[in-house]
């Protein structure tokens, strides 16, 4: 099982900042290559600021509700292809932050 760090994470990746039933993604952060519940979870917790990933980058997100990694490009179908699992929309407005 891959470790999602953060602030207050429950089973499915949800943070203290962010934790709606399809808030369920987890990011690396390209600096320290953890998978975190969000940037802000990894700004309170680390001595850096999340880097974001390329989009062309391995598997930078990982479902918290079944645990698979997934490329950039499987990200954005909106949910996890193998499990089906709807992601939250809204995080489209932090793009920016998690990739490059």
């Amino acid at each position: 099982m891959i470790k999602i760090w953060g602030q207050s994470v429950g089973a499915t990746g949800t943070c203290r900042h962010y934790h709606s039933e399809l808030d369920v993604v987890a990011l690396q952060c390209a600096g320290c290559q953890r998978y975190y519940a969000c940037y802000q979870c990894h700004d309170e917790l680390e001595n850096h600021v999340f880097q974001p990933a390329s989009t062309s980058a391995g598997k930078p997100v990982l479902c918290g509700a079944c645990q698979t990694l997934l490329t950039y490009e499987e990200y954005q179908l909106g949910v996890c292809p193998a499990c089906q699992h709807p992601f939250n929309p809204g995080c489209a407005l932090h793009h920016d932050r998690y990739f490059q």
